[in-house]
């Protein structure tokens, strides 16, 4: 184990880790909160709920977001719910149920002591979301509903509707106001953290452009927390909002701040398909779908031919010529295998020639709902007595139902590909989402700079080499409503007596320099190609060579080629405009030059790692029958790695061994 690795990980039964460890911490008195100054970068669930809920302490805040207000975090985009071990439905559910899942969702490569806590606070997330008045979905005596999810043989999820990201993303942006109006938070929208500044070893600010006016900030605090998202938009086309990037992140990290897991990279198989070469962000469907859609390509070749020419629709296939594949490979879970096995499949059947979508790759499946409409369809009918009900009626209802539990995705799925999935299957496709590395925090979510924190996605925590679908925003709402106000205390102690961090120092000003030299750079290079043509450039090698499945030989170009692309980046990019005023060309310009590293980086860490888990599916390592092949013998660690230079290939690797004394560790299985 690494000396720059100490996790902090509480003696002690895992059950009673988490409870000893905050009745042991120190705490910092009510009168001398306001004594104290904290930075929050990002205003998503993590970032906006750590925010919220450190001003209501007595904290001074300050909070950063580059989008024009808090509730316009990529967190509004989450669909289909959020976990919690309730065991509301009484099918055996628990904290330790989900904290297995989680650990075996994640391939067995996540810290067990997080995932417990995860766990643990998961309970609590509902009730505050709950008194906060988000409108959870619920039965008809007034219960809260749930539903199930990918990787779970339980109904543990709680939704509204497909836009429970949104609706607890409201519940975290009104506490946040109420605290703005009491002058607790100071806000700044339309701002980005372009550095961080450490003085004595110590994280004690940030540098931020104001990206309406273009001037240079300085900012300082006694802690500075990163809530700033992951890193998915490396590939240009993702799930991601467009402006989703790992500035923030990057920053830290050259300045000490070690990179955890960058392979680890989840790619979502319910997506739309890419319909051109132009496209810019690809579109989600909720993984809530799976519960009752049945996913399926058909058996014949000429039939999938077929339908990509349009000569045949997808109601014309006789369903003993369909091929529900999930249900026949992973007949225990059906449909609802984690994503990196869904993915994995229907990638499998692609490039076996069964996909529906006519684009250039051939890359569709089916998710079709007719089954569900048909059986909801006859048990409502049931229910308001009409045991003999005609088909029109069954399927009157059916679809009735369907549209009560899902209707705005299927309205969302109707516009965007002008296609009814009421009447014909939708058309998905894996799409990268979310991303499970991050920078290394320990226990108290502290990175390895002292008092820099990091919550939500922008850490690396939790979820191992594959999150389970409804647990980013169980994890962004427990980093931020239930850890970090308790573990910064403990670090924040010691600073009752400091007094206000000066911005004059030496460090903010060497800080401001480097920023603005970058700046210049952008603005002053005489190139001829725009960002987004080198940004493409950059997701096409990622996607083909450190996507859904990798291997040695792709790695090794994919270094090569990134590195040869960002030398040409700095030669020939060129961004319109100056830089004192609005200007998302030289935004984009500098969180594309921290892609290019960034994607270095993630191919080393996904060649160095001989084995396949989660997310990372090296083409080298897979059992027989085409599962993920773990090596726990040589890889059960986090690989953390140092930045030591602008050289990328001079990142040295620390290792943080993974125990497992809760959980016996073994192959993965959804048979």
């Amino acid at each position: 184990m690494s000396e720059l690795l100490n996790a902090k990980i509480p003696q002690g039964d895992i059950a009673e880790k988490w409870r000893n460890h905050k009745a042991n911490i120190r705490l910092v008195a009510p009168n001398n909160r306001d004594r104290i100054d904290i930075i929050v970068v990002g205003t998503g669930l993590a970032g906006g709920s750590a925010a919220a809920t450190l001003a209501e302490l007595g904290y001074n805040v300050k909070a950063f977001c580059y989008q024009d207000s808090p509730r316009r975090a990529h967190s509004i985009a989450a669909q289909g719910g959020i976990n919690a071990a309730k065991n509301y439905k009484g099918d055996n559910d628990s904290i330790y149920r989900l904290f297995y899942d989680t650990v075996k969702g994640g391939d067995y490569r996540g810290r067990e002591a997080n995932v417990y806590r995860l766990a643990e606070e998961s309970v609590n997330i509902i009730d505050q979301c709950v008194m906060q008045g988000v409108p959870f979905a619920r039965e008809y005596g007034g219960l809260l509903d749930n539903r199930s999810f990918g990787g779970v043989q339980v109904k543990r999820t709680f939704y509204a509707k497909g836009q429970t990201g949104q609706q607890l993303l409201l519940g975290a942006y009104s506490a946040m106001n109420r605290q703005i109006n009491l002058g607790r938070i100071k806000m700044y929208n339309r701002h980005e953290m372009l550095d961080l500044v450490i003085v004595d070893g110590k994280a004690r600010g940030i540098i931020a452009r104001n990206l309406v006016t273009g001037e240079i900030e300085r900012h300082s605090a006694h802690a500075v927390v990163i809530a700033s998202g992951g890193y998915g938009n490396v590939y240009f086309l993702s799930t991601n909002a467009m402006g989703s990037n790992a500035t923030a992140c990057w920053k830290i990290h050259k300045k000490g701040a070690l990179f955890a897991n960058p392979c680890y990279v989840q790619i979502h198989p319910t997506c739309i398909p890419v319909h051109g070469t132009n496209q810019s962000k690809l579109t989600l469907m909720s993984e809530s779908l799976r519960n009752s859609g049945r996913i399926w390509v058909p058996k014949k070749k000429e039939d999938a031919e077929a339908i990509r020419e349009k000569r045949k629709k997808p109601v014309d296939i006789a369903e003993e010529d369909r091929d529900y594949y999930l249900e026949r490979r992973y007949p225990s879970f059906g449909n609802l295998v984690p994503r990196d096995v869904a993915s994995r499949a229907a990638k499998e059947r692609c490039d076996a020639g069964f996909g529906i979508e006519n684009n250039d790759t051939n890359e569709g499946v089916f998710l079709d709902f007719s089954t569900e409409i048909q059986k909801k369809g006859k048990e409502v009918a049931y229910s308001l007595g009409n045991h003999n009900p005609s088909q029109e009626e069954i399927t009157k209802l059916g679809k009735k139902w369907i549209e009560e539990k899902y209707g705005n995705l299927f309205q969302m799925y109707e516009k965007i590909t002008a296609e009814n999935p009421y009447e014909t299957p939708m058309k998905i496709y894996p799409a990268v989402h979310y991303t499970m590395g991050g920078i290394w925090v320990d226990y108290n979510l502290m990175s390895t700079i002292q008092g820099c924190y990091v919550a939500g996605e922008a850490n690396f925590s939790d979820h191992g080499a594959n999150r389970l679908g409804a647990s980013a925003l169980m994890q962004g709402l427990a980093d931020g409503y239930f850890v970090l106000p308790y573990t910064m205390a403990d670090y924040l102690a010691d600073d009752i007596r400091t007094g206000p961090i000066s911005t004059d120092l030496p460090e903010f000003e060497q800080a401001e320099k480097e920023v603005v030299e970058s700046i210049n750079y952008f603005i002053n290079n005489n190139g001829t190609k725009s960002v987004d043509h080198f940004h493409k450039k950059l997701g096409q090698i990622m996607w083909n060579k450190v996507g859904m499945a990798r291997n040695a030989q792709g790695l090794q170009e994919a270094i090569k080629e990134i590195a040869e692309l960002r030398e040409e980046y700095y030669k020939d990019v060129y961004v319109p405009g100056t830089a004192d005023e609005l200007n998302p060309e030289l935004e984009k310009a500098l969180r594309v030059a921290d892609f290019m590293e960034l994607g270095q980086l993630m191919a080393m860490d996904a060649l160095n790692r001989n084995e396949s888990a989660g997310g990372h599916f090296r083409q080298e390592y897979q059992t027989e029958d085409g599962e993920a092949k773990r090596d726990d013998e040589n890889y059960t660690y986090v690989a953390a790695w140092q930045y030591h230079g602008a050289d990328i290939n001079t990142e040295e690797l620390h290792k943080e061994h993974l125990e497992f004394n809760y959980i016996e560790l073994k192959q993965r299985s959804y048979k």
